[in-house]
């Protein structure tokens, strides 16, 4: 039986998802039903992708009986209110990354999946790409040896994009584009929370940080750093180093399609869209929509890939790398 999906927004990233979704059998993956806050862009939406419900509310969605999943792409600071309407509506969740503005929101979101025992999981779609579970296999079968270095990088020229440089709209480099790197870092070190965090950044006039480094410290003198930029392009590479070899990503470290380990690379393309893509790559968020269907289909309600506890991670390290860099959201009061 299809797993059947409602898509929340009708903004950039959820037309990719949509596009996604449809390289996959339409018997294991249906959209049922799209709603934005206007019924005319969801109108819109669903004569562009034949998606057979529009709903000009989130309300809405939510009480569809013919929904078992609902991807959230809303912008980063309506992630909590959005996503418990679903979830308290017995919903099942894959929200957009960064997973809530901050670990307190984050905390609030895992304990509303919890208390109406549905699934939810940060669309932290890297970790699902073919080439970063084979990162994952080398890494548990310790070819490189004992990780000692991991570097990474993302920046991007997003400087006229308003969701990237406005407080009140989620910006900043960090829960924007940094959370992928920090991700493949925590990823590397399996879940493992660092001994230290050093962050030093440069901040707009608007409040939102526009480049940041942070350090970050593990148990066995093991060290890993990354730097993000919405001002500016950067190689948007990752390299692991061990006692043993290498691996790096060489390009689009957010988006892998290619992988050099020990220096043999093996390529890992996505499929084409049927239709214009607005990111690159984004037929890739197949790979985390169909985890999001074997969660479903075990019983889970977290996958084993992207858990609870590793969404809380990212959160409380950009929290701290925020706090050293001065960078405070209105969600940071209570």
């Amino acid at each position: 039986m299809a797993t059947r999906w409602g898509i929340c927004s009708s903004g950039k990233i959820s037309h990719d998802f949509t596009v996604a979704l449809k390289t996959l059998p339409p018997g294991d993956h249906q959209i049922v039903a799209v709603a934005a806050r206007k019924l005319q862009d969801a109108n819109d939406f669903a004569k562009k992708h034949s998606i057979p419900t529009a709903y000009g509310s989130y309300d809405e969605l939510a009480k569809d009986p013919e929904i078992d999943v609902v991807y959230v792409g809303v912008i980063h600071p309506y992630h909590l209110k959005v996503s418990q309407i679903f979830m308290e509506a017995q919903k099942n969740v894959l929200c957009e990354k960064p997973l809530a503005m901050n670990s307190r929101e984050v905390q609030e979101m895992v304990a509303s999946a919890r208390r109406n025992n549905v699934f939810l999981m940060e669309a932290v779609w890297t970790r699902f790409f073919p080439a970063s579970l084979q990162i994952r296999r080398v890494l548990a079968q310790e070819e490189l040896g004992e990780v000692k270095v991991v570097r990474v990088d993302f920046g991007a020229a997003l400087m006229h994009v308003p969701r990237a440089v406005e407080k009140e709209l989620g910006g900043g480099a960090l829960l924007d584009i940094g959370i992928y790197c920090l991700q493949f870092i925590t990823m590397v070190f399996g879940g493992e929370r660092p001994e230290s965090i050093q962050a030093t950044g440069v901040c707009l006039d608007t409040g939102v940080d526009e480049s940041i480094v942070v350090t970050l410290k593990f148990s066995r003198s093991r060290l890993a750093v990354f730097t993000c930029s919405v001002a500016v392009d950067l190689p948007n590479d990752a390299l692991i180093v061990g006692t043993k070899g290498t691996v790096k990503v060489p390009a689009h470290m957010w988006c892998p399609t290619s992988l050099v380990v020990n220096g043999k690379e093996t390529q890992y393309p996505v499929p084409e869209p049927y239709l214009p893509l607005n990111f690159l790559n984004s037929t890739g968020m197949r790979y985390e929509a169909e985890e999001v269907r074997q969660c479903l289909l075990k019983g889970l309600k977290e996958s084993p890939g992207m858990t609870h506890s590793d969404s809380l991670l990212l959160a409380e390290v950009m929290d701290e790398a925020r706090r050293q860099v001065g960078v405070v959201y209105s969600q940071d009061h209570l």
